[in-house]
């Protein structure tokens, strides 16, 4: 959970909730050795692309636009890529889930 005053509120103030979490300040979040602990493993998400191949962007301010992949980070689900605005290639980064093979 992103956590905001609003979010917080609505989990303090949720019946039964509080006895877990507890009834004082924020909760703080897990380290990443008691997520693994508890047998939770992120999946490693792929995607079917490859560097120097063209992507369409469907979502965010560059949305529609082709852009032209130059590396892809897996480890963090983001690709870097050179999209062509106003006559110049611009670098941008974007997430696995902003892109679509064209």
């Amino acid at each position: 959970m992103v956590m905001t005053d609003e979010s917080w509120y609505v989990v303090r103030n949720t019946r039964g909730v509080t006895g877990f979490v507890g009834p004082g300040s924020k909760p703080v979040p897990l380290t990443d050795e008691e997520v693994e602990a508890m047998g939770i493993v992120e999946p490693v998400q792929l995607i079917d692309v490859e560097v120097g191949e063209n992507v369409r962007i469907i979502s965010g301010a560059l949305e529609s636009c082709i852009a032209e992949i130059k590396e892809i980070n897996y480890e963090k689900k983001k690709i870097k890529a050179l999209v062509n605005m106003f006559g110049r290639e611009t670098p941008i980064e974007l997430d696995f889930n902003q892109i679509e093979k064209i």
